[in-house]
């Protein structure tokens, strides 16, 4: 059997994430509510406040939370309230101190691979809060590396190849995001799992993009013991 390179990403792949962002948007917007606005122009300005400070600050809770006290701030204007602020606030550290919730199949799948493929869990944000996240989700001792880093484009693939070696007709990028995990990998000749989450961010949907390497969809992430 051929051993391949899997990179594995994390959020929204081995664990649920998105969806208890999605619960603290959906109750930021109700708070918000009264400033007068829709709650389609308040998730629209949201986003837009999101996009600004990924480049400033990164991905993560911490730069998440900036984007919705930024967004009250700016709808409220002289409406704002202290309470309001503060229980913003109060939110985003729960959401920080969220244990991962491991997504079905994922630990007998890991246990399954890990003896057959050289596996290196991959995935961005904030690199403490990331670290944090594995460690808290046990599934570390699975992978051979992790990487965190702040942006998963074709240069940090391509960065990742050469570190460890990848002959890239062997190797595969197992994601949820078409921005993040998918297209980057295709483009730089690396074959890829694409694993569809009805939760996975506004910000990371885009068409998949044909590339060079093999794109594989699959339902659910035990269905990798099919291919693998």
């Amino acid at each position: 059997m051929r051993r391949n390179t899997l990179m594995i990403d994390a959020d929204d792949t081995l664990w649920e994430n998105n969806v208890f962002f999605e619960k603290l948007i959906e109750d930021f917007i109700t708070l918000t509510e009264p400033s007068g606005y829709t709650r389609s122009y308040i998730r629209h300005i949201l986003n837009e406040t999101e996009r600004k400070n990924i480049r400033q600050y990164g991905y993560g809770v911490r730069s998440f939370g900036r984007s919705l006290e930024e967004t009250y701030l700016k709808l409220a204007d002289k409406m704002v309230r202290r309470e309001t602020l503060a229980q913003i606030h109060g939110r985003v550290m729960e959401l920080e101190r969220t244990p991962p919730q491991i997504l079905d199949g994922v630990p007998e799948t890991l246990a399954y691979l890990t003896e057959r493929h050289r596996l290196i869990l991959f995935t961005k944000g904030e690199p403490a809060e990331q670290a944090a996240k594995v460690e808290r989700s046990g599934l570390q001792g699975f992978f051979e590396f992790i990487e965190i880093v702040s942006e998963k484009d074709t240069e940090t693939y391509g960065s990742l190849v050469r570190k460890y070696k990848i002959v890239k007709s062997q190797g595969w990028m197992i994601g949820n995001s078409p921005r993040s995990d998918i297209n980057p990998a295709m483009k730089i000749g690396l074959n890829a799992v694409y694993i569809p989450h009805p939760h996975t961010w506004q910000i990371e949907h885009e068409p998949i993009m044909a590339g060079v390497g093999k794109l594989v969809i699959v339902p659910a992430f035990r269905e990798l013991r099919g291919h693998f």
